[in-house]
């Protein structure tokens, strides 16, 4: 893109700029990737951050930060940053300050030099909190048009297909358990024997289905996602960015970033959306209450 091009369509809100970085991802350098998944990731934060630490997260060069705010026709970080300060809202805060102290509470902790071990009710209190703040985020920034169309997807369909791996492989089999209380056809793609492949045969025009993987991205998900799409399936994603390969495959996008406390991301926003999805499909079905075992009414078991 040339820089002139590049002025003449220079975003003006977030939302914008958003949807410029995502179009023009696969165009971008290295480096310029590594920015553009960092500011798409902590874009409530943007408008906080000095270019000196957003270099020093994404490890680049302060002068990178500046090429890629240029590449998007802004005249440097200051006027590209202008737009986010527009959007921070106080909302945020408790996670801004969870993250830094977080961060305080480790260097120092470190090597016990600080005298102020942490007990294992305080460490479990810390990612209890780190997974609030995800919550927080996540019911701030749900996307409706995107979450809507998720479930008209999976209602119009007869069938319907989860596909997941490693840590996010606990998420699709609660969605296959849940989605078993449907009167749909569920197949779960578990890769067990390494027959993903074999079951994706399985797949025809107009299924369904539902393909989660975060950041580095498991390359047996999102093969599996190629190959259902290829066969004529919907694909509904639940990744973290709309520059994941997922999103570019998907009719619709799910955006979940759970929180990291002590280097281990949490599943409590992951789990909490996939919950919310089955509860607002078996809304739209009006599945019947049936009597749980206690005899109490429910309107599935789906707990």
């Amino acid at each position: 893109m040339s820089k002139q091009a590049a002025a003449t369509s220079t975003a003006t809100t977030v939302e914008q700029l958003i949807r410029r970085i995502s179009n023009d991802y696969e165009g971008l350098s290295k480096q310029l990737k590594i920015i553009a998944r960092y500011i798409e990731q902590h874009k409530d934060h943007i408008g906080l951050d000095g270019i000196q630490q957003v270099a020093l997260q994404c490890d680049v060069q302060p002068s990178a930060v500046v090429r890629f705010a240029k590449h998007f026709g802004f005249s440097g970080f200051s006027e590209m940053q202008a737009i986010f300060r527009e959007g921070i809202s106080k909302q945020l805060a408790p996670s801004r300050t969870y993250q830094s102290r977080i961060r305080d509470i480790i260097a120092t902790d470190k090597d016990g030099e600080g005298g102020n071990s942490l007990s294992s009710t305080e460490i479990a209190s810390e990612f209890l909190t780190g997974s609030l703040a995800g919550m927080q985020e996540l019911k701030n920034s749900i996307h409706t048009p995107s979450f809507k169309n998720a479930v008209d997807l999976l209602a119009a369909s007869d069938t319907i297909w989860i596909a997941a791996s490693r840590r996010s492989f606990p998420v699709a089999a609660y969605l296959d358990y849940a989605l078993q209380h449907t009167d749909k056809r569920i197949g779960l793609v578990s890769g067990i024997g390494g027959m993903q492949l074999g079951q994706m045969r399985s797949v025809r025009q107009d299924d369904v289905m539902i393909a989660i993987s975060f950041s580095p991205y498991a390359e047996e998900t999102v093969s599996v996602a190629k190959l259902a799409v290829e066969r004529g399936a919907k694909l509904i994603a639940m990744t973290d960015s709309q520059m994941s390969p997922l999103a570019k495959l998907a009719k619709t996008t799910l955006i979940v970033q759970d929180n990291s406390t002590f280097g281990f991301r949490s599943l409590t926003s992951t789990m909490s959306m996939a919950q919310s999805l089955f509860i607002a499909l078996a809304y739209t079905l009006e599945l019947p209450y049936k009597s749980s075992s206690s005899g109490n009414a429910s309107r599935t078991d789906a707990n």
